[in-house]
């Protein structure tokens, strides 16, 4: 019925496909189906107590207006603090916008940066919503090819092949949704090499810095010479302290550039939440514990379900060395990822997501998180060994 009163521009809008399996999945649990959910990218875990706690204890104490739109000054400061030590490179409060979640950070950073016909270079597969917000924006999506005989790392060369006088951004993610991939320091000072001077903005995807394992140590390109000014880091809390729900991350990037992103929360959401961004203060500067005992568990987990999918014959499984998601292949299976998402769930009772969800070069792969328990993934392997032993 409204079909001709969208604007043009939101036929080039995509989603995030993990939302909408979940909500097929819900779907089948309200007709009784048994489905284990290895498709959300959220940790299972509650929220640390101290960091409620705080949350509790600023709305008890009056957070519960509006703050200055890039947050409050002592949070940015404590953001400012963190990061300095976190990324190798320092930080200054002016130097923090902090948006309720992630999301906000890559499509400000898009909408303020990129032009119609401006190409930027992106992870595929890689996280959906970069695509959707580049061609949203009318800019030129060129997607950088994440391929799984380079243990799922980008080829710097193939990435020099990519850059054009058009090359306004390049996104970066590592520790990287889906694959788990991790960048090492070698391919951040080629990449730094690659493009500093050249007027091409890095958006540094890291999220999930702190969930790594076996030794790997993510660099941050803003800490390569030359690199801060041009760098924008998107990070924030939802994954490393299973805070989701309470919509709070944050940019790091050049006071100039802060200034246009606070900008833009203006024109959007006014501010962040003041109560969570008292909760996040806690979340850096309280007992670090629980974090740790997460990636500890994520750690086990991810050896039970790689070891338990290199068991399946026709599926191949790399052992990722960040985030808490597997990316197996499985072209041996005779089916497209689609189908096989597909089959999962209605054979198996298992919600996986496509390989595609994430980019055209994620066929012939499943993206699985492991942010689940021990038991739901043990029985989840079960299930897809039995369905794929009668597929066969």
């Amino acid at each position: 019925m409204f079909e001709k009163i969208f604007a043009d521009k939101m036929a080039n809008l995509g989603t995030e496909t993990a939302f909408m399996v979940l909500a097929k999945a819900k779907a089948l649990e309200a007709q009784g189906k048994e489905i284990i959910h290895l498709e959300i990218g959220e940790p299972d875990f509650a929220t640390p107590r101290n960091i409620i706690d705080a949350g509790i204890r600023a709305l008890n104490e009056g957070y519960t207006h509006y703050t200055p739109a890039p947050g409050l000054p002592e949070v940015r400061a404590t953001i400012a603090e963190y990061a300095t030590r976190q990324k190798g490179v320092h930080y200054d409060p002016e130097e923090v916008v902090i948006v309720p979640g992630g999301k906000p950070i890559m499509f400000f950073t898009i909408l303020a940066l990129v032009n119609p016909g401006d190409e930027v270079i992106y992870p595929n597969p890689g996280f959906p919503i970069y695509e959707s917000v580049i061609n949203f924006v009318g800019g030129k999506a060129v997607p950088l090819p994440i391929r799984e005989e380079n243990d799922f790392r980008l080829d710097v060369d193939e990435l020099a092949g990519l850059i054009t006088p058009k090359t306004k951004l390049l996104i970066l993610n590592s520790p990287a949704n889906p694959t788990g991939g991790v960048l090492t320091a070698e391919d951040i000072g080629r990449i730094a090499d690659l493009v500093r001077g050249k007027n091409i903005v890095v958006l540094a995807d890291e999220i999930y810095d702190r969930i790594v394992y076996d030794g790997a140590r993510p660099v941050s390109i803003a800490a390569q010479p030359g690199m801060k000014d041009w760098t924008i880091i998107l990070d924030g809390f939802s994954k490393t302290y299973a805070m989701t729900g309470w919509r709070i991350g944050y940019g790091l990037m050049h006071r100039e550039l802060a200034d246009r992103i606070a900008q833009l929360m203006v024109n959007s959401n006014s501010c962040t939440a003041a109560f969570t961004q008292k909760a996040a203060q806690e979340a850096l500067t309280g007992p670090q514990d629980a974090a740790e005992a997460m990636v500890a568990e994520f750690k086990k987990r991810r050896d039970i379900i790689v070891d338990g999918l290199n068991s399946i014959p026709g599926i191949t499984c790399k052992r990722p060395l960040g985030s808490f998601y597997v990316f197996p292949n499985i072209k041996g299976l005779g089916l497209s990822s689609q189908e096989l998402e597909a089959f999962l769930m209605e054979k198996a009772g298992v919600a996986a997501l496509s390989g595609t969800a994430f980019g055209k070069y994620g066929e012939g792969y499943l993206r699985l998180s492991y942010a689940n328990s021990v038991e739901n993934i043990e029985k989840a392997l079960e299930k897809i060994a039995a369905a794929v032993k009668e597929l066969r």
